[in-house]
């Protein structure tokens, strides 16, 4: 396994809508050690999620996990590792939520954006199933902000108030204090 590098902001394959993943290619041994590798990689830089882009691979392809112990989050959940390659969103809720959310291509940065609160999301598991996963709360938000890396966007596109911005020193001194546990 090895720890791959970031793509930061900037870099145009974070901009790009990233190529669907063939089927036939999934059980491969290249594509399961990528799967490693982001694993890996997510862990060293301390995400709960990494998409391909992040680490400079158009391929729709992202990981998940997090657990209640997080020391960055204040969670009641935890998310074993999920792998969802391919997948297609549908908004269940229309009624919004809001977080603070970082992002590894963003580094040293927070901001505020509101996501719909509840999803369903379709996609292709990495034994090349199908599966179906619908999502609330935190994982809904983490999920989403992984999509959202697959179509070119990052989670700075979907800040409407440019004042709820942050330098991540500044939002730990000044915001989080201020901050209830539902949009931390």
């Amino acid at each position: 396994m090895a720890v791959l590098e970031l793509c930061r902001m900037g870099n145009p394959i974070l901009r790009k809508v990233a190529q669907k993943v063939d089927v036939a290619e999934i059980q491969t041994p290249a594509f399961q050690k990528l799967i490693e590798d982001m694993k890996e990689s997510m862990e060293h830089y301390g995400g709960v999620g990494i998409a391909a882009p992040q680490i400079g691979i158009s391929k729709q392809l992202c990981l998940i996990e997090f657990d209640g112990d997080s020391s960055r989050y204040e969670l009641e959940q935890e998310q074993p590792l999920s792998v969802f390659i391919n997948p297609e969103i549908e908004v269940l809720d229309e009624s919004t939520q809001g977080f603070w959310e970082g992002c590894l291509s963003v580094p040293g940065l927070r901001g505020y954006v509101e996501r719909p609160s509840k999803i369903k999301v379709s996609y292709i598991d990495e034994k090349a199933q199908p599966q179906t996963l619908i999502a609330e709360d935190f994982m809904a938000i983490v999920l989403q902000h992984e999509l959202d890396h697959l179509f070119g966007k990052l989670y700075i596109d979907r800040i409407k108030d440019p004042q709820k911005l942050s330098f991540s020193e500044e939002f730990d001194e000044f915001i989080m204090p201020t901050l209830s546990e539902e949009n931390y």
